[in-house]
């Protein structure tokens, strides 16, 4: 059983620290949050239902493309706004499992909502709202779920329990994801009477990802206590916590170290979660693959991932997080370049394997490193902040693809932009943020 053997690991990992089985059993759980939620980037972001998009519901792949990508501009808009408010509010509060919540019930009902995204494109404008309310609550989720990592491991073992929730997350996508290949992407005659005319052995997808995220999910608000109230009163505290965040938004500039990693983090993760959710999309209309083929090459390219970013995590709590991140966004530049130009499906997979080996340590170092440098009183604060930095931009990143995909009907000019996004932040991050 997947779960036992993640729960065993991470105890082992943690048995000489001399905190109290109940903190064991919250990193635990604070890692299977991450096993539960890594379901819907996965599996509907990237490899399964945005395929369904593009060659399913829209009129055309080149449409699709594009669609999918305005789509993602304008949850990404959402996201970077709400966000460090939220936080802000949190910190105010004291309280971030009550918000983590509503976020989690409202991503498992968008996701599960997907199921009526019908073949056809009178269907698109429902999938993409459905899909845009799930993206921002998943995302806006974060910020309460990373500001909770401080409070449950000390500072020296942050970048490791970061970088084991990345690759739990890695490990749980994957798990679903192979579930539902098995059970019912790939038998021709699928289960519980589901009609492939009506692609509803696809669809299936948004209420089993809804399923397995409850699920998995539940451990994290058992066994990690929330902080305690500093108010009860929601109008004071909103206004507290929007007011202390423009006081942060205009001292960040004190705190250079925290506002150019900031600053670089915009660029990079623009690029990365650009990557994430046209990998696909590019894997089966420049080189032809089918959902099958795109479902194996996904497995093949998670386990890379949940590899890098645990191995990367131990890496980090040795040499820094900053220096982890300026390895795997080199990485990340040498292998996707190539794929670019590649014309074969053999090279695709010789390419794009490796390529995920270094996508978790990039965010994994990413979260150990602002945990490291942010105020201790203003966690939620600063991953807000934090959550902003990844999406102040990201209407750029898939708006730009979609744009040149349009414009040139060309996917490989198209996907050329994640590239530069990330060397952007890799220059940033190497000339201008110092260690922790």
């Amino acid at each position: 059983m997947p779960n036992g053997i993640l729960s065993a690991t991470l105890l082992l990992m943690f048995k000489s620290d001399p905190d109290e089985r109940s903190l064991r059993r919250a990193r635990i759980a604070w890692c299977a949050y991450d096993w539960a939620n890594s379901a819907f980037p996965t599996v509907i972001v990237t490899f399964v239902f945005s395929v369904y998009f593009v060659q399913g519901i829209a009129s055309d792949e080149i449409t699709g493309t594009a669609q999918w990508g305005y789509a993602l501009s304008v949850s990404g808009v959402l996201i970077a706004l709400f966000s460090p408010v939220l936080g802000a509010i949190a910190d105010s509060t004291g309280r971030r499992k009550i918000w983590l919540g509503f976020f989690s019930a409202m991503l498992a009902i968008c996701a599960g909502s997907l199921w009526f995204a019908q073949p056809n494109p009178s269907f698109v404008f429902y999938a993409l709202i459905m899909f845009g309310c799930a993206n921002i609550s998943f995302e806006v989720g974060q910020v309460f779920y990373n500001a909770m990592l401080p409070d449950i491991v000390s500072r020296e073992k942050i970048g490791r329990l970061s970088g084991w929730g990345w690759s739990c997350g890695y490990m749980g996508g994957l798990a679903c994801l192979v579930i539902l290949l098995i059970f019912f992407l790939r038998p021709e005659v699928p289960p519980l009477g589901l009609n492939p005319r009506e692609s509803e052995q696809v669809r299936i997808v948004g209420p089993v990802v809804a399923v397995w995220f409850t699920l998995f999910c539940l451990p994290l608000f058992l066994c990690i206590p929330d902080s305690k109230s500093r108010s009860s009163r929601r109008f004071q505290a909103a206004f507290a916590g929007v007011k202390a965040l423009i006081s942060t938004m205009r001292t960040v500039r004190r705190h250079k170290n925290i506002a150019w990693f900031l600053c670089a983090r915009i660029f990079y993760v623009d690029g990365i979660n650009t990557m994430f959710a046209f990998g696909a999309v590019y894997a089966s209309g420049t080189f032809g693959m089918s959902t099958e083929e795109v479902v194996l090459f996904a497995i093949a390219i998670t386990l890379a991932a949940g590899f890098g970013a645990a191995a990367f995590g131990w890496v980090a709590d040795h040499i820094g997080s900053k220096r982890t991140i300026v390895i795997a966004l080199f990485g990340l530049i040498s292998l996707g370049t190539p794929l670019l130009v590649i014309e074969t499906k053999l090279w695709f997979w010789l390419v794009g394997i490796p390529l995920g080996f270094f996508m978790g340590p990039a965010q994994a170092a990413s979260r150990s490193l602002m945990a490291k440098i942010a105020p201790t009183d203003h966690y939620s604060e600063m991953f807000g902040l934090f959550a902003f930095s990844g999406r102040a931009t990201a209407f750029v990143g898939p708006a730009l693809l979609a744009t040149f995909t349009a414009f040139f009907e060309s996917q490989r000019i198209g996907m050329s932009v994640i590239v530069v996004f990330i060397g952007i932040g890799l220059a940033i991050l190497y000339w201008k943020v110092g260690e922790e």
